[in-house]
């Protein structure tokens, strides 16, 4: 799944007491939902870690010097000079960074390897539990065999191989060339012994791009890429390759992660090269009741430095 994780960290700190008035509170707490980076030294790693990141670590203060510091900032800026560098938008640079900088960080990520930090260890463990619940919402519905799967942002193939395994029919797909090869390869590597597995038919190609009807649908922490306006026209368009369920994940958008996202923008890095969009459960709902669809179950994935929200949808 090419995707960037959004990665943050907040220490825990008590707002002045001119807020506890605003908030008609004795004391009011603003808390992380995910432990904080312990060390200073986890706060640099974090941040050559990972691409679209936001990490931060705050030992105290108000949220009015927050917000000072945050408007000293111009993400958008930075962004755009991104974009322009690559000669286009959002999904160029996507594409453009998941084909070099990314690929190399992110194949490491999402490998078995030991050369990788603590923080990206810490990912890896939040991917795999996110594959792993969503392989057990769809063999809760019974077995796999036959059935036909369009995995829409494969990536390395994280997801892609388990259900090939299981006797899935896979379609995979990511807008990055170099992420598809390394599914591919994996792919063979891991399937070429298991008699009567199919091997996923693995393409290059963006969410818009994709067609055909399968069974089921899922696209994993590739909405991070899309703002809401554009997530919505996306989230209808998998729904019309779905026959029977189309499983997403997100990272969720509530008071906490926003705050966290924001901050995180004061700390910008060369390599955070893509837009990191957080979306909340309503609005991802609303997006889905518009096409006639509805949520069957939801599940949350936290680690230090993960957090992704999963809904499986059916038709209403």
């Amino acid at each position: 799944m090419a995707y960037s994780s959004l990665i943050t960290s907040l220490p825990h700190f008590t707002l002045p007491k001119s807020h506890f008035q605003r908030f008609g509170r004795r004391n009011f707490y603003v808390s992380a939902a995910i432990p904080p980076i312990p060390t200073a030294a986890e706060v640099s790693a974090a941040s050559d870690a990972l691409d679209s990141a936001s990490i931060a670590a705050i030992g105290g203060g108000s949220v009015a010097a927050l917000a000072a510091a945050i408007s000293l900032t111009d993400p958008e800026k930075r962004r755009k000079m991104q974009a322009e560098e690559v000669g286009g938008e959002d999904k160029e640079v996507v594409r453009e960074y998941f084909n070099n900088d990314g690929f190399q960080r992110w194949r490491r990520i999402y490998g078995d390897g030991d050369d990788v930090n603590r923080v990206q260890m810490d990912i890896r463990l939040g991917h795999s539990k996110t594959v792993e619940n969503v392989m057990k919402m769809l063999l809760d519905e019974g077995s796999l065999n036959g059935i036909t799967v369009c995995d829409a942002g494969c990536g390395t193939g994280s997801l892609s191989i388990p259900l090939a395994k299981e006797g899935a029919v896979v379609a995979a797909s990511d807008i990055s060339a170099a992420m598809v090869s390394e599914a591919e390869k994996k792919a063979t590597e891991e399937l070429k012994n298991l008699q009567g597995t199919v091997l996923p038919r693995f393409e290059v190609k963006d969410l818009e791009s994709l067609e055909g009807k399968y069974n089921t649908v899922v696209c994993l922490d590739v909405l991070i890429h899309y703002p809401q306006s554009k997530a919505d026209a996306m989230i209808a368009h998998l729904t019309s390759l779905a026959d029977s369920r189309l499983i997403l994940s997100f990272a969720p958008k509530t008071f906490y992660y926003d705050l966290l996202k924001r901050i995180g923008e004061l700390f910008p890095g060369p390599s955070k090269a893509t837009r990191a969009y957080l979306h909340s459960e309503a609005d991802v709902e609303k997006a889905l009741q518009k096409v006639g669809w509805k949520i069957r179950k939801r599940g949350l994935i936290t680690t230090q430095f993960y957090f992704s929200r999963i809904v499986e949808a059916i038709p209403a």
